[in-house]
């Protein structure tokens, strides 16, 4: 699957991202990447209360209501300099702070990486919170939908430009990537330090004998 995105990647969503790059003003292009982070805003404010993040969920509200008023319609962003920053939350991170575990990493078709808990997540938020998905008609849907993936892939070209000359190992490169950046998000930016004993590092208590066993016949 992570071969089929790349394929489908290079061959057709790169080539448009570059070319929305091209003919979009760097204003517009500004707008409407603000437009739709005031649109997910809705997802993380449905997502902080479930959270219990009560005071982050009134911050995402006001910035709501801010950015759709004097940032018209949110393409705007006025909110982030009234000292209420951008949050990010989504129905996968809700059941990591209920317990639910990650399961393995895979890849979506399309959506690209993700884990069992998070992919299942996705058409949960969908559902409940974006409004991209809310009483509209499907091709209306649709259109939303390739505009948004195609402002936030154009935005990511110089990233992944780099990521494409550094990386000797892509996949495990994003897949390292985009699980380390899960745990800081589930965990608002402090995930917790791994800390290991001398116990774990050397459970094997026998596990340089045969290495003392040949010194001493050496000895011998």
């Amino acid at each position: 699957m992570f071969s089929f995105n790349e394929s489908l990647d290079r061959a057709v969503v790169k080539p448009v991202a570059k070319g929305y790059n091209w003919i979009m003003p760097s204003a517009l292009n500004k707008g409407v990447t603000n437009f739709f982070s005031n649109l997910n805003d809705i997802v993380v404010f449905g997502n902080s209360l479930l959270q219990l993040k009560f005071g982050q969920a009134i911050e995402t509200s006001a910035r709501v209501v801010w950015n759709t008023t004097l940032g018209l319609l949110g393409f705007i962003d006025v909110a982030t300099h009234m000292d209420l920053p951008k949050r990010n939350e989504d129905f996968g991170q809700t059941l990591a702070f209920w317990g639910v575990d990650s399961g393995p990493f895979f890849v979506l078709p399309f959506l690209g990486p993700s884990t069992v808990r998070d992919g299942l997540s996705v058409p949960v938020d969908w559902y409940l919170f974006d409004p991209v998905f809310r009483d509209k008609e499907l091709e209306v849907t649709l259109s939303l939908l390739a505009i948004r993936y195609t402002d936030l892939r154009a935005d990511l070209i110089t990233a992944t430009d780099i990521i494409d000359e550094t990386a000797p190992d892509k996949y495990a490169y994003i897949r390292d990537a985009f699980l380390q950046r899960r745990e800081y998000l589930i965990h608002d930016g402090n995930p917790p330090e791994e800390d290991f004993s001398e116990d774990e590092l050397f459970k094997d208590e026998n596990l340089f004998e045969d290495d003392l066993d040949l010194e001493k016949d050496l000895k011998k």
